[in-house]
């Protein structure tokens, strides 16, 4: 029999927190077009999100606009308790308020010789104990206390408007005229505790003064309660402005979720902690670790992306999905290499018994079970085996990140194609090599652990020849297919000469520079390397450069879009390469 225990949520349970796997998913394409983590969480911080459980929670700017408005609700509250308490009262009212105010200050001036004055306090809380503040023992407390809420009533009157203090201000003056008397007490009690408490009040008095706050204070009415109305109004603010420049979500974290319940609701307070635990979220799972004052992904966490990447592709892949590598010729397929790996989404269900059914009986044992039969199986424990595939092929990508990437759209589809590449590579087929290689004036070589931070750069130029002549060098002692997967949605506009200390730009492109580009083309067309191209956004002149490259390379051009780049990419690697030597494919317009 199944028994369930429900409670209140405290904010101390397990909150409404994305689990990894869909943190990555929001994250992901923000990464592949910033490649900061951190902007990435300040993004999704500020948007919000849907939690596990299909909950919506609140961004940070819907959460500033709630804790805004409650913040105005409640300086409106605090300028009709003020109105109330400084308007015209009876007679007898003002008769009592000001023979109270003047015996107090007897009392302060008796306390001040040297006298005891404690039988006289308590004589005094007798008759005017409903007057003043809490339920003070001593003279000294009630003093201090009266500082205390006098100073609560000056701090409700910073966020109002100067219409709003100009009003309270009037209400007071024609207060007093009424009774002249009670001013000049008001007066005296204020000199008393400036000098009592020094350090209680603060120095900007406002338009009442400290005899006005001190009426706002006394007087019969809602003012009364303006010591908790001030200092939710100043835990409000402080909240807004957290909100309003937090560095990183992790500075919620900071927040008391309880006093966010009691000031904004439950509700709030949810969005709150969620919000706050996200970056903890990252670095919980392995995902993420804390460099130098910056969120960084861990090597976990850019195999993650990747598989991220990969699997938002393979859903459009049909039968491509679980992996093809063609050897042109009939043979065993893969064999074993002697190893095993977990169970992922996509992979053969080669299932090795023996590493499955010793996972099963770990977990039983690290979950207090017992080791007897029959062993019950869970979907973390299956293992399958590593194989390795007959054919390799060793390819680089080479992607452009010159400005026209990002200009018209195409950057975050590129380099997201290029980590669901190495994704789909170092898991189905491990025996692969891939590099990659960027280019915008220049080229140069970018690791894989870069490569989620990898931006465009801020340069103008396409130099492919530097590119292809990187990714020559790097395949150079490959073996197997050897192959360049360029990505770009420009012609070329820039090469570097032999021996020049700086490559050359011209746009439109000049002759030398497509000399150039074609001659690097020629020598891995001589070396055995095949370059196919992904042109985006192709004008006349692209396709006819792309045209030239494939039929001088005798590679493929695909004149495609970045909502199907990574379509286009990975089954053209999955069909392999030996029927890329029988024909030349030209697939998209045109």
């Amino acid at each position: 029999m199944v028994r369930s225990l429900y409670s209140r949520w405290d904010g101390s349970q397990e909150g409404p927190d994305l689990g990894a796997d869909d943190l990555v998913r929001y994250l992901a394409d923000e990464l592949f077009e910033h490649g900061d983590l951190d902007q990435a969480l300040r993004r999704l911080a500020q948007q919000g999100f849907v939690d596990r459980w299909g909950v919506p929670v609140a961004g940070l700017r819907e959460l500033y606009e709630r804790v805004r408005r409650r913040r105005q609700s409640l300086v409106s509250q605090a300028f009709a308790d003020l109105s109330q308490s400084l308007s015209a009262l009876p007679p007898e009212a003002l008769r009592r308020a000001t023979a109270m105010l003047g015996e107090l200050n007897q009392l302060v001036e008796r306390w001040q010789s040297g006298e005891d004055v404690q039988a006289a306090f308590e004589g005094f809380m007798g008759r005017y104990g409903d007057m003043v503040p809490g339920r003070p023992a001593t003279l000294e407390q009630l003093l201090e206390a009266m500082a205390q809420e006098a100073e609560a009533v000056r701090q409700l009157l910073e966020p109002m408007t100067a219409q709003q203090r100009a009003k309270l201000a009037e209400l007071y003056e024609a207060l007093l005229e009424q009774g002249p008397a009670l001013g000049a007490e008001l007066g005296r009690l204020a000199g008393h505790l400036a000098r009592l408490v020094p350090g209680q009040l603060g120095d900007q008095p406002g338009d009442l003064g400290l005899s006005g706050a001190l009426w706002g204070l006394l007087a019969p009415g809602p003012g009364r309660g303006a010591g908790a109305l001030a200092r939710d109004l100043g835990d409000l603010a402080r909240l807004e402005q957290l909100l309003a420049g937090a560095p990183s979500p992790g500075a919620l974290a900071e927040v008391d979720l309880g006093r966010a319940r009691e000031l904004l609701g439950e509700r709030e307070a949810r969005d709150l902690g969620a919000l706050g635990r996200l970056a903890a979220r990252l670095r919980a799972d392995g995902l993420a670790r804390q460099e130098g004052g910056r969120l960084r992904l861990t090597p976990k966490g850019l195999r993650r992306i990747g598989a991220q990447a990969l699997a938002d592709l393979y859903d459009r892949l049909g039968p491509y999905r679980y992996g093809q590598h063609p050897v042109g010729r009939p043979g065993p397929g893969h064999e074993r290499v002697g190893e095993t790996k977990p169970y992922e989404w996509g992979d053969p269900f080669d299932v090795s018994i023996g590493a499955t059914v010793r996972n099963a009986l770990v977990r039983a044992a690290q979950q207090g079970g017992g080791l007897g039969t029959p062993v019950k199986l869970a979907p973390a424990d299956f293992e399958v085996e590593r194989t390795e595939a007959l054919s390799r092929a060793a390819t680089v990508v080479l992607l452009d990140l010159s400005m026209s990437m990002p200009m018209r759209g195409n950057f975050v589809a590129a380099k997201k194609m290029a980590m669901a590449l190495h994704a789909l590579i170092s898991s189905r087929f491990p025996s692969d090599y891939l590099g990659v290689v960027g280019f915008s004036r220049y080229a140069r070589e970018i690791a894989f652990a870069e490569l989620p931070a990898v931006s465009w750069d801020y340069e103008w130029g396409t130099n492919i020849q530097h590119g292809l002549a990187i990714a020559r060098r790097l395949l150079a002692h490959r073996g197997g297919t050897r192959q360049v997967i360029m990505v770009t949605d420009g012609e070329p506009t820039a090469h570097w000469p032999p021996g020049a200390p700086e490559p050359v730009f011209a746009y439109p492109p000049s002759e030398e520079t497509v000399r150039a580009t074609l001659a690097e083309v020629a020598r891995c067309t001589r070396e055995g390397i095949r370059v196919n191209t992904f042109a985006l956004d192709a004008t006349g002149y692209l396709r006819r450069f792309v045209e030239q490259v494939a039929q001088l390379n005798h590679g493929r051009a695909f004149f495609t879009s970045p909502e199907s780049l990574g379509d286009y990419v990975l089954v053209d690697f999955l069909e392999g390469r030996p029927q890329a030597r029988q024909r030349r494919r030209r697939t998209g317009a045109g």
